[in-house]
């Protein structure tokens, strides 16, 4: 019943992390319209494996690895805001076609999560949100070792973050084929000028 209860907090906090619409999130609905559900999907699991894998650092408690992260925040803040900045623009200028594009090869899908990945990971910061909160849960490990109820948390972070990229995916793929090339092409300027505006965020928020 502790386990259970404990995956629940897991997948309700991973829900908390995904669900706030940010760049990823921009990214994904722009995918799924764009190329179709799978690709959204796919995007927006390269995010949840990288918090999961932050997750997990936290659990294991790995100083050694969170001081580095958080000593290059800034160049990795930087080299996330350019990724953005790059997304964006291309975004922006992208010509939607009369037919929606095919999900395309396995490829194409593997640059969708492995994009979205390197850009959360671009996001440091992000672990201490998780230390904090799995600390507060007393699930930080000593030593290296992770406990299995931490394992179960990272895992649950993850099945919850997924879920709500599925359920995002889904229903802006419910729209895709209701959309002509007017408001394609509204939605690329939209969401390429939200991604410039993110990117812009994070090149010049003050240095910490």
């Amino acid at each position: 019943m502790e386990e259970m209860s404990l995956a629940l907090r897991g997948a309700l906090l991973g829900l908390a992390i995904a669900a706030p619409v940010g760049p990823i999130g921009v990214l994904v609905i722009r995918r799924t319209l764009a190329v179709g559900p799978k690709a959204g999907l796919v995007s927006g699991l390269g995010a949840a494996t990288a918090d999961a894998g932050y997750g997990l650092v936290a659990v294991l408690g790995l100083a050694a690895l969170t001081r580095p992260l958080v000593a290059h925040a800034d160049l990795l803040r930087v080299v996330g805001g350019a990724f953005l900045c790059t997304f964006g623009i291309r975004t922006f200028l992208a010509r939607p076609s009369d037919a929606a594009a095919a999900e395309g090869p396995v490829a194409r899908l593997w640059g969708a999560y492995l994009s979205t990945l390197a850009l959360t990971v671009t996001n440091p910061l992000t672990i201490l949100s998780f230390a904090a909160a799995f600390a507060g849960l007393g699930l930080v490990a000593a030593k290296g070792h992770a406990s299995h109820a931490g394992i179960i948390l990272v895992t649950a972070v993850f099945l919850g973050s997924a879920l709500w990229w599925a359920i995002l995916s889904g229903g802006v793929g419910l729209l895709r084929g209701r959309l002509g090339v007017r408001a394609l092409r509204a939605i690329n300027w939209g969401s390429g000028l939200l991604l410039v505006g993110f990117g812009l965020l994070a090149l010049f928020r003050p240095r910490t």
